[in-house]
């Protein structure tokens, strides 16, 4: 079951940033979750393989990742051995994939839903984060996959674990079905997935609605709504705790976004000034 939190105060943010819970094993805190900021309260989570492919996915992604490999593999040679290295090596590149991006950092995801590319449509509508929980998520899986977790002694699932569970995608998506998906830890390939605190959700091509899924399938998952009248002030909010494109985004291409909006003007403002 999902849950929906509406939030229309800063304080009511704060569930939202503390959610680690006590390991006594440990004697530490630890979240077991991963979110997704996302622009828009009304967006539903749907893969770029199948924005850009349509009913077309499960026949043209094999030739996508090939293409993509082929040329690929002059920079990063890996890619010619794993199906799950080409996904993420191109996901990361903005290839359209079968992944979904998450972040095990609260703060990240919020960035996310408090930014637009028009900042001038920032109060036009709510935006959302999603929580969902690892470990609820890795439950559902089937046996083989659960016990090369266990082999791993790993709660989240790295390249090398996934190629172990699972040769092919054609293996991946009989053995998922409609009822899984495996919530997978990139290898670090830049600076900015280390950064974003990136991890990535493996979705079958049976699996045609994830909230569906969600909201079937797990107790812990929480889609947290943001009211449009409280997006400007989250956002610098995050500006003051260092959490902004120069962050998510290192180098001169995070720097010019962040100096962009940093020196935006509202239009009322400018009205208010006499157009300046």
């Amino acid at each position: 079951m999902i849950r929906v939190v509406h939030i229309s105060t800063l304080e009511e943010l704060m569930p939202l940033l503390s959610e680690q819970e006590d390991r006594p094993d440990l004697g530490r805190n630890r979240s077991p979750y991963v979110y997704r900021g996302m622009t828009n309260a009304s967006f539903r989570m749907v893969t770029s393989l199948r924005r850009n492919c349509r009913s077309l996915q499960r026949s043209l992604e094999p030739a996508i990742l090939k293409n993509f490999a082929k040329y690929a593999v002059i920079e990063d040679p890996s890619v010619a051995h794993s199906v799950w290295r080409q996904m993420i090596l191109g996901q990361h590149h903005g290839l359209p994939t079968r992944l979904l991006d998450w972040t095990q950092s609260a703060l990240v995801a919020l960035h996310f839903a408090v930014s637009e590319d028009d900042l001038g449509r920032m109060e036009d509508h709510d935006c959302m984060v999603w929580r969902m929980d690892i470990r609820e998520l890795h439950a559902l899986l089937p046996e083989k996959y659960q016990q090369v977790m266990r082999d791993y002694q790993a709660e989240v699932f790295s390249v090398d674990m996934l190629g172990d569970a699972a040769q092919s995608l054609a293996q991946y998506d009989r053995d998922l079905g409609d009822r899984g998906m495996v919530v997978l830890e990139p290898p670090s390939l830049s600076a900015r997935i280390v950064n974003q605190y990136s991890f990535f959700s493996v979705i079958p091509m049976d699996m045609e609605n994830v909230e569906e899924f969600l909201d079937r399938y797990t107790e812990n998952t929480v889609k947290y709504v943001i009211d449009r009248r409280l997006r400007w002030r989250v956002r610098d909010m995050l500006d003051q705790l260092n959490m902004s494109e120069r962050i998510v985004y290192p180098g001169l291409d995070g720097l010019s976004r962040w100096i962009a909006r940093h020196y935006y003007v509202k239009e009322q403002i400018e009205q208010s000034r006499g157009g300046e």
